[in-house]
């Protein structure tokens, strides 16, 4: 049974982005002549925070984190997620700090969603988010078209996946990025990617979760990543956080 309903929930997230992705209607054009590339981070693993910051740093970068309070400290068979203040240090370092609701729950799972971000605002500005954070994630990548409206009131754009470089007639509250995971060539390869985007400027958005020497399915290594940010500076990129792009692109 629980099978089943895992595969249902999958469906239904899966309609529902396309869903959004084909008939949103506040689009708003992407025009760049500079290759842009983000590299952001979902759940936000301790890992992310001491291998994906310094790396990103190293090459004289910022990267955006996307914070859910309620998973803070945690601690969990393969990851422990940062602390509040291992956020505040980010903050500190230079990086963008964005929200991944409060309870890590899909947002169609939640029963009161105005209630959530802003329990996890106030997580996030307790840790020295300055204001609100201006920029969200969805939990498992699973939007849902009757939040869009909440949304748009409360955040600059939202972030999905897609597997796509952003071009053209873009829907801000459908940011697509392509997902840093296992198996570690494929990681690795994400190269063409940043090839595709030098070639042809768009905003390229990476995501991926724990930088780790023995990585969850849903990170790499701390090689791996480095050699994926070292490619995109050299490759002409510009390398920004989500709300510096945005700042770039004049939205």
């Amino acid at each position: 049974m629980l099978e089943w309903q895992g595969r249902i929930g999958s469906l239904v997230d899966r309609v529902a982005n396309r869903l959004i992705w084909k008939f949103a209607l506040a689009r708003r054009e992407l025009e760049t002549d500079v290759p842009l590339v983000s590299f952001t981070f979902d759940d936000v693993p301790e890992s992310a925070l001491r291998e994906g910051a310094t790396i990103l740093e190293r090459h004289g970068v910022r990267g955006t984190f996307y914070i859910a309070g309620g998973l803070a400290g945690k601690v969990e068979p393969d990851r422990t997620l940062i602390t509040r203040e291992g956020c505040g240090e980010l903050l500190a370092r230079g990086h963008e700090i964005g929200c991944h609701t409060y309870a890590h729950r899909r947002i169609r799972d939640i029963r009161r969603l105005d209630g959530d971000l802003d329990q996890n605002a106030e997580y996030l500005k307790s840790a020295g988010v300055a204001g609100t954070a201006r920029n969200f994630a969805f939990p498992y990548n699973a939007a849902w078209p009757p939040a869009r409206r909440l949304m748009r009131q409360r955040y600059r754009t939202c972030r999905g996946a897609g597997e796509a470089i952003n071009r053209g007639a873009i829907d801000p509250l459908m940011i697509k990025a392509v997902e840093i995971r296992q198996p570690e060539q494929h990681a690795r390869d994400l190269t063409r990617w940043i090839d595709d985007v030098a070639d042809r400027p768009g905003w390229l958005v990476f995501f991926t979760h724990d930088i780790a020497p023995r990585p969850t399915p849903y990170g790499c290594t701390p090689e791996t990543f480095d050699h994926l940010v070292r490619h995109a500076v050299d490759k002409g990129c510009r390398v920004l956080p989500v709300d510096r792009a945005l700042d770039a692109i004049n939205w």
